[in-house]
């Protein structure tokens, strides 16, 4: 099989992001396929065969040692159909490929099948590679695999899967064992590049029991999806165990499919290169960079001051990647949101622009991230082709856009709009009672880096504007399943003066404002969002309409959200995308819909002897090629 998608066509561009398991969520400084926040605390070197240089007789390295990621909070499930955390893709990407992923010059690199379109994008062709085949008694891969997930799941009311928004309206048709179409309502030219039609393969005898009863609970639960025991020649390692809260652990899978697909680096050949790999839970930071430092390990993330000292470290190698993943303030709209007094003032555009200026980002980078961040204005890092320069959006928090002044001056223009007394008794905010605004603010446990900005945050807005911030740790998953998702119900809100329905509700939208999650909260930290830098129309996700499949927050954007996404959806060339995006970011700088503090490189260290990454937004998508240099 060859790619058959090298270009996209007119409208074409790089491809999206350099992870095999893009998801929108992610946890501060998120690890990536390879492990970018990973260590490996086997203690095992590389071995060698006795001529010297560690190699099996056809060139390919000799297959030794394990590699173990350590990752600071553990996940909620490994069912591929639901999972949407990046670290939990990790660990499921591990012993289950994707459908696809894109190479180091960002060209599309088929995995699984391929992808083609000769009509502009209106039909899609999957072309499934033959010769993948499910854990025993469940066959092959084929076509009609496919074809029933996308019809029986992702397209049903019911299921409620994490992909189910990506296939509305899409017709899908088997043409062939190994092939189908998927014919579009639109034409989409960067449809591959949305990353909307990635598909995970699951065997159809282990879902269709909880399709004949729609029984959603059963089909999140059920053992063979969570274990990951049907994966087959699915991916490079098989999972032995899954330990709740403590993480997953590999063997080395023999019969790999990728050894026998003739493209691809030649190392693909005798892939994977470890013996296993395991991922573990560890909190505490400390405990995670003395294993990095003494050999434990073979990879872990490194926060910004510690660093240099890492830079200056033989026994490390260091990388500053850059990353498409934000550091953002996330605050609640929804009922159960605003717990200081009546009404939410989050709701209104100008208080939370308030908030932007209260905020310094140059102060937070240069004190926290010491320099290794760049600003957050808009919904794209600053080295994105689509980024529509500085100058051309409200730069809150820098500058004369930052400091009491200005923020006491938005928050007031908010307060005025509101039906509530709220108001300022000297430069501090108070309740329509005259008491002191008071709100949470929770950050991801074990993330030192996460409570410093948390710390930061608080006294920045005790400074500007009088309110006082009360800091929580909280476990990721934790927040997940009580504070961040809720019970999809659906409903009807008048947003902007129109109905708007939420006719397919997910847990990260469950409905309008109205539905919340099962604890109130005001503020977090604790998750980043993917800014989609290559292809910002899959920020839809986020920002099209209130009723957008990835919503936690209760967004009403006060813009036609809708219409520039369609625009760009039916632009016919890269310069006609580049009009609604820069549309669509001035709109998202000036409404906050979450607060935006700054871009962190992604900082990685690795053992020296390992050979593959690179410092590059596209590290990790060779990790089956990886290995020890002996």
């Amino acid at each position: 099989m060859r790619p058959g998608r090298h270009t996209i066509g007119a409208a074409g561009g790089p491809s999206i992001t350099r992870r095999q398991w893009l998801t929108g969520l992610g946890m501060g400084a998120t690890a990536g396929l390879a492990g970018c926040s990973a260590d490996d605390d086997s203690g095992t070197e590389a071995t060698d065969d006795g001529d010297g240089t560690g190699s099996e007789p056809d060139g390919t390295p000799s297959v030794s040692g394990t590699y173990d990621t350590v990752i600071p909070s553990s996940f909620s499930t490994l069912n591929p159909l639901y999972n949407t955390g990046s670290r939990a893709g990790t660990a499921i990407g591990r012993t289950l490929d994707p459908g696809y992923t894109f190479n180091t010059d960002g060209e599309y690199f088929p995995l699984l099948y391929d992808l083609s379109t000769d009509d502009g994008g209106s039909v899609w062709v999957f072309d499934i590679r033959e010769g993948l085949s499910f854990t025993d008694p469940y066959g092959q891969v084929d076509a009609s695999t496919f074809v029933y997930q996308i019809r029986e799941l992702h397209q049903t009311d019911w299921a409620a899967t994490a992909a189910s928004a990506d296939w509305t309206g899409i017709t899908v048709e088997e043409t062939g064992e190994f092939q189908f179409q998927a014919e579009l309502p639109e034409p989409r030219l960067l449809w591959p590049e949305s990353y909307d039609p990635l598909l995970y393969p699951v065997p159809t005898d282990i879902v269709d029991p909880y399709v004949a009863d729609e029984d959603v609970e059963g089909l999140r639960q059920e053992e063979a999806l969570l274990d990951l025991s049907f994966t087959g020649n699915l991916g490079g390692y098989t999972l032995e165990e899954w330990e709740r809260g403590a993480g997953t652990t590999y063997s080395r899978n023999d019969e790999y499919y990728l050894r026998d697909i003739g493209e691809g680096p030649e190392l693909f050949s005798n892939a994977p290169y470890f013996e296993g790999a395991s991922i573990d839970v560890v909190e505490e930071r400390a405990s995670r960079l003395a294993a990095l430092e003494t050999g434990e390990a073979d990879s872990a993330g490194i926060p910004p001051e510690r660093f240099s000292e890492f830079e200056q470290n033989p026994r490390v190698s260091t990388y500053r990647i850059p990353q498409p993943f934000n550091r953002i303030l996330s605050v609640n709209m929804r009922d159960n949101g605003w717990n200081a007094g009546p009404g939410n003032l989050f709701r209104h555009t100008a208080f939370r622009q308030g908030l932007a200026a209260a905020i310094g980002k140059e102060e937070l980078i240069a004190g926290i991230f010491r320099g290794l961040a760049q600003p957050h204005y808009t919904w794209q890092p600053s080295w994105s082709e689509w980024h529509p320069g500085d100058d051309a959006v409200t730069q809150l928090g820098t500058g004369d856009r930052y400091g009491g002044e200005v923020a006491r001056g938005l928050v007031g223009d908010a307060i005025a709009d509101s039906e509530f007394g709220y108001r300022f008794d000297g430069n501090a905010l108070v309740t329509p009672e005259g008491e002191t605004i008071t709100l949470d603010l929770y950050h991801l446990a074990g993330g030192e880096t996460s409570q410093l900005i948390a710390e930061f945050i608080g006294e920045e807005l005790s400074d500007s504007l009088g309110i006082e911030v009360t800091i929580e740790a909280i476990d990721a998953v934790r927040f997940q399943q009580d504070y961040w998702t809720a019970a999809p119900q659906g409903g009807t809100d008048t947003v902007d003066g129109e109905a708007v329905s939420w006719d397919r509700p997910t847990p990260n939208n469950p409905g309008p404002r109205s539905v919340t999650s099962a604890e109130s909260w005001d503020m977090s930290i604790v998750y980043g969002l993917n800014t989609y830098p290559l292809n910002p129309l899959t920020n839809a996700a986020f920002f099209d309409g209130a009723d957008a499949r990835y919503n936690p927050v209760g967004y009403y954007p006060e813009f036609d959200a809708t219409g520039v996404f369609e625009r760009a959806r039916s632009a016919d060339s890269e310069a006609a995308l580049q009009e609604p995006f820069t549309e669509l970011f001035q709109n998202l700088a000036e409404e906050q819909p979450y607060v935006m503090l700054a871009f962190g490189d992604e900082l990685s260290g690795y053992t020296p002897d390992l050979v593959g990454p690179t410092e590059d937004f596209f590290n990790g998508w060779d990790f089956p090629a990886w290995y020890f240099d002996a």
